[in-house]
């Protein structure tokens, strides 16, 4: 989704606000519309867009000027937050998006962060590490007024990790001495004020959103034929019962940096006995292998050469690892059980949409769906578990490591698991609830009605809506 699509459903679900009997308390229909009216101009409107130049010295080809953004959508739940991703596809229209679904994630999920998103236009890997330093501290540099601990707390996104996030806060500290620094940013190495299993924690909660929606919230409703949505709970029996019988579930993922990779080894060592991976790829291949891919083999390669999967014949030798190799693309339309998204945006849109085989998508990714492509194939009965719900397991933790900076106490990697495992199930079961036991919205449309309630609610009782 881009950012104007993102807006018309948040436009179309605040219409609905004012169409609800008594929502906010208020019974007089003509001061409803009046606030849910304020509230949609409030909520499709950001707040500041940070738009500046980052000059270094290059090695290669002298002074280079780089664009680099930051926006901060809504704080009305709490300090901005969201991810800086380094990419040559970053543009001022893609990172307000990602804005905005940082907003609306924070509010499904009920944690005490507005909505903000950085990029920086680069491709990370054509840099020095030299030059990649530079970068992440002139970014810091240039934004030194609008980020810190009680303002807008940065993290680690696409093309970046806890090396550059712990440059910047060394950037931080060095312009505000003195002052409080270690709450600046998340995404931190341990050995930097970070927490252990934030690396991981996106992949794992995608992995979660999906095994715990066919193994446990469909097992609650085994016996259950009155669920309204008829399709889409029939393909949801059909893998819960193939699970059960020792079939195995298979899975294909798009993407397979810190976030695919993750997803695949949660697969490969929690759910190996029902599920397999089926395919992964990356930005120059698709491997393919129905009786499931050799995950630990795969991850051992990559370590090795950058990130990169196995491209020939020769590296698939290399690597250990029986597999056809086919073109990047073919993987959101491989026969497979769950299609796990974990690349970039706008991948399953008009053009392909007819061709996805998978019963069940999971946006591992931010917006990888069109709207177009999102209501096609929730006509075709396919489950669709959005980004916002998917993939919020990186800001929950993140949510953490900022609770870690307040206190003294240092949280261990289970009790991150844990507590991540409790916040996500907790907003599944509210979601998958509200979605199964009505026919009415897609699944996106109803986190979207569960967040936006919560902000309204904010905005309401902060004294903003007349």
């Amino acid at each position: 989704m881009k950012r104007k699509e993102t807006q018309t459903l948040i436009e179309t679900v605040m219409d609905s606000f004012s169409h609800r009997d008594n929502f906010l308390g208020i019974s007089d229909p003509e001061k409803r519309r009046t606030v849910c009216r304020s509230a949609k101009e409030i909520i499709k409107t950001t707040d500041k867009i940070i738009k500046c130049y980052i000059r270094i010295s290059t090695e290669k080809n002298g002074i280079a000027r780089i664009p680099a953004y930051r926006v901060q959508h809504n704080n009305i739940s709490g300090y901005y937050k969201g991810g800086i991703r380094f990419s040559e596809g970053v543009t001022e229209e893609e990172v307000e998006n990602l804005a905005i679904l940082m907003t609306l994630k924070n509010a499904l999920y009920w944690l005490p962060f507005g909505g903000a998103k950085g990029g920086v236009h680069i491709n990370p890997r054509l840099v020095s590490e030299r030059e990649l330093n530079l970068i992440s501290k002139k970014y810091v540099q240039n934004l030194a007024r609008d980020i810190g601990p009680s303002q807008d707390i940065p993290a680690p996104d696409l093309g970046t990790n806890e090396q550059v996030i712990d440059w910047m806060v060394g950037e931080y500290k060095t312009i505000n001495p003195g002052k409080s620094y270690m709450g600046s940013f998340t995404g931190k190495s341990v050995a930097n004020g970070g927490v252990k299993g934030r690396r991981e924690s996106t992949g794992r909660g995608i992995f979660l959103s999906y095994s715990w929606l066919i193994n446990s919230w469909s097992k609650q409703y085994d016996k259950n034929d009155s669920i309204p949505r008829k399709q889409q709970w029939q393909r949801l029996q059909t893998l819960h019962q193939k699970g059960r019988k020792g079939k195995s579930i298979r899975i294909a993922i798009q993407g397979f940096g810190n976030v695919g990779n993750v997803v695949a080894q949660e697969t490969y060592q929690n759910d190996k006995n029902k599920s397999s991976v089926v395919a992964v790829s990356d930005h120059a291949v698709t491997l393919y292998q129905p009786d499931g891919l050799d995950v630990e083999n795969l991850v051992t390669f990559t370590k090795q050469h950058y990130g990169d999967l196995p491209k020939n014949a020769d590296e698939l030798k290399q690597a250990g690892i029986q597999a056809t190799i086919l073109p990047a693309a073919d993987v959101v339309t491989l026969d497979c059980d769950i299609l796990v998204l974990a690349a970039i945006e706008e991948q399953i849109h008009k053009n392909n949409m007819e061709q996805v085989k998978a019963s069940i998508l999971v946006e591992g990714a931010n917006a990888p769906l069109s709207t177009e492509a999102d209501n096609y194939l929730e006509e075709q009965g396919r489950v669709i578990i959005p980004d916002i719900l998917a993939n919020a397991g990186g800001v929950i933790v993140s949510y953490l490591e900022w609770k870690q900076t307040q206190a003294v106490h240092n949280f261990t990697e289970e009790e991150i698991i844990s507590s991540m495992s409790q916040k996500m199930t907790t907003t599944f079961r509210d979601v998958f609830d509200a979605y199964f036991f009505s026919n009415k919205h897609t699944m996106r449309h109803t986190c979207y009605l569960l967040a936006l309630e919560r902000l309204t609610t904010l905005l309401y009782r902060h004294g903003k809506l007349y």
